[in-house]
């Protein structure tokens, strides 16, 4: 049984998720994720193990970089139906997403904006990449005093 999707509709949910920290930037979309946060009656956070909640977030956002009113419900929409047919089968359960529009999500063909999610939620939050700063990416050192 694949798992249901919930839909992510507050702001709080929104924000929580991208101060996880962790994303992943494709042409067709930007993946942000984190495990999902449950609070008790004393309003204490915990996060959820994996495979223990059986549904996944999901929630989908276009910023005006992408275009008017109609462009903007156009990359939701069409977020929505590569989440609707991806996530079930590639995403984790108990796993909060959000899926933020970008300018290539409406001239992106299907096929690739579905391969964009893919990727990303292969690479998002990976435990094997590095975290800190990159190395030499610093100035070079002159000699000059």
């Amino acid at each position: 049984m694949s798992p249901s999707l919930r839909r992510l509709k507050t702001r709080p949910e929104f924000l929580g998720v991208a101060k996880a920290g962790c994303s992943w930037a494709t042409p067709g979309l930007v993946l942000q994720a984190r495990r999902h946060v449950t609070t008790d009656a004393a309003g204490a956070g915990t996060e959820s193990v994996a495979g223990t909640e059986p549904d996944i977030g999901v929630g989908f956002t276009a910023s005006r970089k992408v275009g008017g009113a109609v462009a903007r419900n156009r990359a939701r929409r069409r977020l929505r139906a590569v989440a609707a047919e991806v996530l079930p089968a590639a995403g984790i359960p108990g796993v909060d997403y959000v899926l933020i529009a970008r300018g290539g999500t409406l001239s992106r063909p299907y096929i690739e904006l579905a391969g964009d999610l893919r990727t990303a939620l292969a690479r998002v939050c990976r435990k094997d990449k590095k975290q800190g700063p990159r190395q030499g990416r610093g100035r070079k050192d002159t000699g000059r005093a």
